[in-house]
C-alpha cells in the first residue's frame, strides 16, 4: 500500500474518503463533488485499489503504465485539492471482451482478493482518518466493471467495519442516458442497449444530486490529467471524446453527479454530500 499526503484537517470540518477502482475513475464520476468539499475546506482523500496497470493504453500492460498511470493520478488529486492519495496496491484485474472478468488476470486481480481482508484495509484508512463519509460504486458497478463491482462489496463491507456514518453510491442517471442509448441505436444498429438498461441507477433511486458547474474547471483538469487514457486502441476512447466537448457546454452536461445512499425515504432529493432528510 502507498499512501501520499499529510493528515491534518481543520477543526469542525469533515472528511470524505473517495474510494475507486482504477487512477481515472475519480475524475470520471466524483471529480465535481471532491473539489467541491475541499474548496469548502473539508478533507478529502483520494483512495484507489489498483494502479489501474492493464487499462487501455498505448502503453503496454504492466510497470510502466502503472507507473504512468499513479502519476497521473496525484496531478488529478492535486487538481482537485485532495489532502492525502492512497494505492491500496492490488493487481488490477483488466476487462474481458464480454466486459467479464478477463481470464490472464494477474494473481493479486482486485476482483479475487478475499472481500474481507480487502474491506479490513480500506477499514484501517477510514479509523485513521475518522471518515464522515466514503463514496463506493453502485451494486453493479457502474457499467459492470469486474474491479467496480468489488469496490462495492469491499466498500459496504469497510464502511460496517469503521462505522463510516455515511456511504455513498456513485453512479450516473440511467434514464436519460437510456433515452440518449437508444436514439443512437437508430442509427448505430451495433450499440447494446441492453448493456446499458443495467447500467448505473435509474431516476427514484437516487438521493444526491449534487452541482457542480461551479467546479467543471478542476474536474476537467483531473479528466485532461489522465492522458494516458484519452486514447488507445482505434482511437479515441470516452474520456479523449469527453474532453473535445466544448468548455460550455461541458459545463452542463458534466454539472452534475449523482449518488445513492441506502435507506432513505423513497424520492429523496439531496443537494450535497453532507445533508441529510
Amino acid at each position: 500500500m502507498t499512501t501520499f499526503g499529510s493528515r491534518d484537517k481543520d477543526a469542525g470540518m469533515k472528511t470524505a474518503v473517495f474510494f475507486h477502482a482504477h487512477p481515472d475513475d475519480e475524475a470520471l464520476l466524483t471529480a465535481g463533488t471532491m473539489a467541491m468539499l475541499a474548496s469548502e475546506g473539508h478533507r478529502v482523500v483520494l483512495v484507489v485499489a489498483t494502479a489501474g496497470e492493464r487499462g487501455l493504453a498505448e502503453l503496454p500492460h504492466g510497470d510502466e503504465l502503472a507507473r504512468t498511470r499513479m502519476d497521473e493520478l496525484h496531478k488529478s488529486a492535486a487538481a482537485l485539492g485532495c489532502a492525502r492519495v492512497v494505492q491500496l496496491g492490488y493487481g488490477d484485474s483488466g476487462l474481458a471482451i464480454d466486459g467479464g472478468v478477463a481470464d490472464d488476470r494477474p494473481e493479486n486481480a482486485f476482483i479475487d482478493v478475499d472481500i474481507e481482508e480487502a474491506a479490513q484495509r480500506l477499514a484501517a484508512i477510514l479509523k485513521e482518518e475518522t471518515a464522515d463519509l466514503v463514496t463506493i460504486y453502485d451494486p453493479s458497478g457502474g457499467y459492470g466493471h469486474p474491479d467496480h463491482v468489488q469496490v462495492y462489496r469491499v466498500g459496504t463491507r469497510a464502511a460496517e467495519i469503521a462505522g463510516t456514518p455515511i456511504v455513498l453510491e456513485a453512479t450516473a442517471n440511467r434514464d436519460p442516458l437510456l433515452k440518449g442509448v437508444r436514439l443512437a441505436a437508430r442509427f448505430y444498429p451495433s450499440i447494446d442497449v441492453r448493456s446499458f438498461e443495467r447500467a448505473y441507477s435509474p431516476s427514484q433511486v437516487i438521493t444526491h444530486r449534487v452541482n457542480v458547474r461551479k467546479y467543471a474547471r478542476a474536474k476537467r483538469a483531473a479528466m485532461a490529467a489522465h492522458a494516458s487514457q484519452a486514447t488507445g486502441g482505434d482511437g479515441d476512447r470516452t474520456l479523449g471524446a469527453m474532453l473535445k466537448i466544448p468548455r460550455l457546454v461541458y459545463r452542463y452536461v458534466f454539472g452534475t453527479e449523482w449518488y445513492v445512499r441506502r435507506g432513505l425515504p423513497p424520492g429523496t432529493r439531496l443537494r450535497h454530500p453532507f445533508d441529510t432528510p
